[in-house]
């Protein structure tokens, strides 16, 4: 799933949603001078070269599964050393002082296993500061489903058994199964959910907005007569859960869950 191809081009339709999230997470990072941070899952670099800009004597990295977003990261220039590497598989090769990741790791299986070994890697009193969507339970998402489940012709299911499984797992756990990954190896730990009520603009603004991320493996997946298929009955679906305001605007409510583990 997370390794299926990206589109930067798409996902930077929303940036400035996108980018939000992502300040403020590092804004409760509590990094004073750090010599080594990481941001793993770094898409187009936005994030690690706002980091490069706020801590200049320090090494950045910026570390990401998708050849595609990190050629946009290395267009986009500044002094950071690019790695290719899945979530799964990294290793730095020296304890930073700050992991972050914004929006990543959810597309990670097990968590239980990751979460503590990443919180592993940092220095005593580095800090792993981590924000994950929390759209799973959503009318987007969950129309999603029931279109891959029964969206074909005569109300039969789309796609192959292995693509809706994926689709069908839950990306995030609650917040207290974190609270117990990660608070015996914190010295501090701070979670915490946040609701953004996006005003979206244009015609079909959630499905683009949704195109661009959980909705990729599903384009990915699809072929043919059940992409055609798929694609308008979810837009008609998208539109009856989330109907055009009278200003022409679309409310989109994203919940999305934080937590910032320093560790012991």
């Amino acid at each position: 799933m997370a390794g299926s191809r990206w589109d930067p081009g798409q996902y930077e339709k929303f940036s400035d949603h996108r980018r939000r999230p992502a300040l403020e997470l590092l804004a409760r990072a509590p990094v004073s001078s750090p010599a080594l941070v990481c941001d793993l899952g770094c898409g187009t670099g936005d994030m690690a070269r706002t980091m490069r800009e706020r801590w200049p004597g320090a090494e950045v990295r910026g570390i990401d599964s998708s050849a595609e977003m990190l050629d946009r990261a290395a267009a986009g220039g500044g002094d950071i050393r690019w790695v290719r590497a899945s979530a799964e598989e990294w290793r730095p090769d020296a304890p930073p002082d700050l992991i972050y990741s914004n929006a990543a790791l959810h597309w990670v299986a097990d968590h239980g296993r990751h979460f503590p070994r990443l919180l592993s890697y940092l220095r005593p009193g580095g800090c792993l500061a981590v924000q994950m969507p929390l759209s799973w339970g959503e009318p987007s998402h969950r129309l999603m489903r029931e279109t891959l489940a029964g969206g074909g012709a005569g109300g039969r299911p789309l796609g192959t058994q292995a693509l809706r499984d994926a689709v069908a797992r839950k990306w995030v756990e609650d917040p207290a199964d974190y609270y117990d990954l990660l608070s015996a190896g914190s010295a501090r730990l701070d979670i915490w959910k946040t609701e953004y009520l996006q005003v979206l603009d244009g015609d079909d603004p959630v499905f683009e907005w949704v195109r661009g991320t959980g909705l990729r493996p599903v384009l990915n997946g699809l072929e043919g007569h059940e992409l055609t298929q798929f694609v308008p009955e979810y837009k008609r679906r998208l539109r009856e859960a989330y109907p055009r305001r009278s200003d022409g605007k679309t409310l989109y409510p994203f919940p999305r869950l934080f937590m910032v583990a320093v560790a012991g």
